[in-house]
């Protein structure tokens, strides 16, 4: 499974890059702490969403910590998308980029 760290996902929005920044989290913990632009589909939807996903684009899956989100590339790898895990998922994201991003 390739990985992203969260500098490189800055570096990536800072260039203004081609990608989608995917959150498997649940709405609450999305409404709660977010980095946007996201798109939302929640990694019990994935199943039956991910045809709204475009296999031309890198597609940064993110969670809280980065477990779901490794589901979420174990589950899209095979099916054809170019998906990268975010390391240490918004917690991570707060830590290092950008701390009035909440932890939780």
């Amino acid at each position: 499974m390739k990985k992203l760290e969260v500098s490189e996902l800055k570096k990536m929005m800072d260039e203004k890059q081609t990608y989608v920044l995917l959150d498997v989290r649940e709405k609450n913990e999305v409404d709660y702490a977010s980095i946007n632009p996201h798109t939302h589909i929640p990694l019990a939807d994935i199943v039956n969403r991910y045809a709204e996903l475009n296999k031309e684009i890198p597609i940064i899956i993110m969670c809280r910590s980065g477990v779901r989100s490794a589901q979420a590339c174990e589950f899209l790898q095979p099916l054809g998308f170019d998906v990268y895990n975010l390391t240490g998922g918004i917690n991570m994201w707060s830590q290092v980029i950008d701390p009035s991003v909440p932890q939780y």
